[in-house]
């Protein structure tokens, strides 16, 4: 029973690190690689703002998220736009921007292990006689909520649907008349704005360091690598078979593998369907 909560657990936080890499690929085709750093700096600028400014929780939290969105859209507007159709390029840009927003985070002080955030709510409940604390629950139920929210937002509103149009086609969707940059710069600042949501809900369950930020870098390209880049279902799919995976590695083998798990997944789906569980990019090369 402890497996299959936690297995569930896992699983939810690695898809809630993964959905804004995702989101940002499946419709724009730039694969943010400072999705991490953005995970990371969330967490400290809602420290700073509760623990060097005394604004309430709720508070931090609303102004970090606009932050991170702004941070979004300024890294395109600036930086990957002028890249933007050359993979290598888009690559080397946005890992830049992280490894400086990250390294700029040590630099200024903010290492070792006294920076927390607090939980959202004390206490434990027992779940099939396994005990779970109810940051884990709130987590659980928030990436429901925003897998739902994510869900109605794409069907449902006319952004989304453009948003949508732009994933299914780019061409199509700029003859009909959609700015295409426009939608990247609006994908931008929503997948900010899920790395930065991601890091509010996970790092109370441990400490603010900067290394948190290359370890979520590569758990999302491993989820978004194994349901297949570009695609939503996929990365939620894939989180579910990569997090189970890595808490029976957890159980039978020890803690210090959950990493290579995710190291595994991506070569090993590489090799034996290179497009995932559900991309298209791949297809035909594995056919030929």
């Amino acid at each position: 029973m402890d497996i299959i909560i936690y297995g569930i657990i896992n699983s939810v936080a690695l898809a809630i690190m993964a959905l804004g890499f995702a989101l940002v690929y499946g419709i724009s085709r730039v694969p943010n690689f400072a999705h991490g750093s953005i995970y990371v700096l969330a967490g400290f600028i809602t420290w700073s703002f509760l623990r060097t400014l005394g604004f309430p929780y709720f508070w931090s939290v609303i102004i970090t998220m606009l932050i991170v969105g702004v941070i979004g859209a300024l890294l395109y507007r600036f930086i990957l736009i002028r890249v933007r159709g050359m993979a290598i390029s888009e690559i080397i840009a946005s890992y830049a921007v992280g490894l400086a927003i990250l390294e700029g985070l040590r630099w200024g002080g903010f290492r070792g292990m006294s920076y927390t955030l607090p939980v959202f709510a004390e206490g434990s409940v027992i779940i099939g006689g396994v005990p779970v604390d109810f940051q884990r629950i709130i987590m659980v139920f928030a990436g429901v909520g925003i897998f739902i929210g994510l869900y109605i937002f794409t069907h449902y509103t006319r952004i989304g649907l453009a948003l949508r149009g732009m994933a299914q086609d780019e061409r199509a969707a700029l003859m009909l008349g959609i700015d295409s940059d426009l939608m990247a710069v609006v994908s931008m600042i929503l997948g900010a704005m899920l790395a930065g949501l991601a890091g509010i809900l996970l790092l109370p369950l441990g400490n603010i360091v900067v290394e948190a930020g290359y370890n979520v870098l590569i758990l999302a390209i491993a989820v978004c690598i194994v349901g297949g880049l570009g695609s939503w279902a996929g990365a939620v799919l894939a989180a579910f078979l990569i997090g189970f995976a890595q808490i029976l590695t957890v159980v039978y083998l020890g803690s210090h593998y959950q990493m290579v798990v995710a190291l595994l997944a991506i070569i090993l789906t590489l090799i034996l369907k290179p497009s995932g569980l559900f991309g298209m990019q791949k297809q035909l090369e594995e056919r030929v």
